[in-house]
């Protein structure tokens, strides 16, 4: 068998330099300005007050697709992957702006919805139990983890999840 020679070459990361278009910078020389800090949290604020509103149209486009797959069971496969699609969207949403279990109950739709999924019945069901999880969320406004409110709506979930989940 011939010997084989490696090289390693180390190169030096200039990314700092390169985004910031300056020398290297030690890390007590950077700062931020505190009046754009101020600015982005104050929209962030804003759009926290509309994000109920605003999420709860993404809730009734799941229950519109959760409709039509009760409709037209032969194009679950396709139903599911928008589901999949719109809860990929909601799931880092809801911790931004305040509702934590908006994202969990997004995350929980996302993971269910993926590809290897069964599209049966049972599934259609949970679902749906998701799909109404996230509208108590909204209409109900509860933000944060939902103290004993939001503990109860986690159990709920997972109680429908194990009733339809029998086989």
């Amino acid at each position: 068998m011939a010997k084989v020679s490696v090289r390693y070459y180390r190169r030096k990361n200039k990314l700092r330099e390169k985004t910031l278009g300056l020398a290297p910078l030690r890390d007590d020389e950077i700062s931020f300005d505190e009046g754009l800090m101020e600015e982005a949290m104050a929209a962030l604020d804003a759009m926290s007050e509309d994000y109920p509103d605003w999420v709860s149209s993404l809730i009734e486009n799941l229950a519109d697709v959760h409709r039509r797959c009760v409709d037209t069971p032969e194009q679950r496969f396709q139903h599911f992957e928008q589901l999949h699609a719109i809860a990929h969207d909601m799931r880092g949403q809801g911790g931004t702006f305040g509702y934590p279990l908006i994202s969990h109950f997004s995350d929980g739709l996302y993971d269910f919805t993926g590809v290897s999924t069964s599209t049966s019945d049972k599934n259609v069901e949970i679902i749906k139990a998701h799909i109404d999880a996230m509208r108590i969320v909204i209409k109900e406004r509860i933000s944060g983890d939902g103290g004993e409110i939001g503990a109860q709506l986690k159990n709920g979930l997972d109680v429908a999840i194990k009733k339809f989940s029998v086989i």
